[in-house]
């Protein structure tokens, strides 16, 4: 069996802007509503959420069978977290809070095996097709697609350096805690929260580098995706579901 090629990180490359949708609901039937939507992406959010690698490998064994790419976002920076993510078949990932292009170089490794990096070999597991893709060992890398989260002023101070670590594929800017590292807890809206993102966008723009955003304000990312963005999370499942029953009661008030 030849590896599993990632369309995602093939899209990043070439393709339009690609939009999204999170999920962080633990619960496959969630997952394979959204992914018949038409999203181009769908994120397994385990940062946030009390999803764990089964209900990772659950989430993918769902979305597969559907034309949407399954984006992972671990809860940190942490080889073995990864490792686990990569091993249930997980091929992009998104790495939280990366303050530095160290950070950024340690998650790097994490993805990539010996000698270059540090991720641990095992020939049986669902990335490998419990053992009959041909050459993962040697050819993993090729469809592994990695992004960083950029999510406090002192990692936008870093951007350029973070963005150019070889193997780094996108940065993503996370507006909600960018908001608190600004001053502006509970703002992600914030002028000044809006402004150092699209900065940032323009910033990965001219160093060729994807950039990425999520917000559930509709009209910032419409801004974000002129600037230049390119990988664009438009909403999150707990929320449309809590504002499509909220809209509905009102409508029998």
């Amino acid at each position: 069996m030849d590896l599993p090629a990632n369309a995602f990180k093939a899209a990043l490359r070439a393709g339009p802007p690609q939009i999204g949708i999170w999920s962080s609901l633990s619960d496959p039937t969630v997952a394979e509503i959204l992914a018949g939507c038409g999203y181009d992406w769908i994120m397994c959010d385990t940062e946030h959420s009390p999803i764990g690698p089964a209900e990772v490998i659950s989430f993918l064994r769902t979305v597969a069978p559907y034309p949407v790419s399954a984006v992972v976002r671990p809860g940190w920076n942490n080889p073995v977290e990864i490792k686990k993510l990569l091993d249930a078949g997980a091929q992009t990932l998104l790495i939280p809070y990366v303050q530095s292009a160290d950070e950024a170089r340690a998650a790097v490794a994490a993805v990539t095996y010996p000698p270059e990096g540090i991720r641990g070999v095992s020939g049986l597991t669902r990335a490998t097709r419990y053992g009959v893709v041909t050459g993962y060992a040697t050819r993993a890398n090729e469809e592994i697609c990695l992004l960083v989260q950029v999510e406090t002023r002192a990692a936008l101070a870093q951007l350029r350096d973070i963005a150019q670590v070889p193997g780094v594929d996108g940065v993503f800017f996370g507006p909600a805690d960018l908001a608190a590292s600004f001053g502006h807890p509970g703002q992600p809206s914030h002028p000044e929260v809006k402004s150092a993102i699209l900065d940032g966008i323009a910033v990965l723009s001219d160093l060729g580098v994807p950039a990425g955003i999520l917000s559930l304000d509709q009209d910032f990312l419409r801004e974000a995706k002129a600037a230049g963005a390119r990988f664009i999370a438009v909403d999150v499942d707990s929320g449309l579901l809590r504002r499509a029953a909220v809209a509905r009661r009102a409508d029998w008030s």
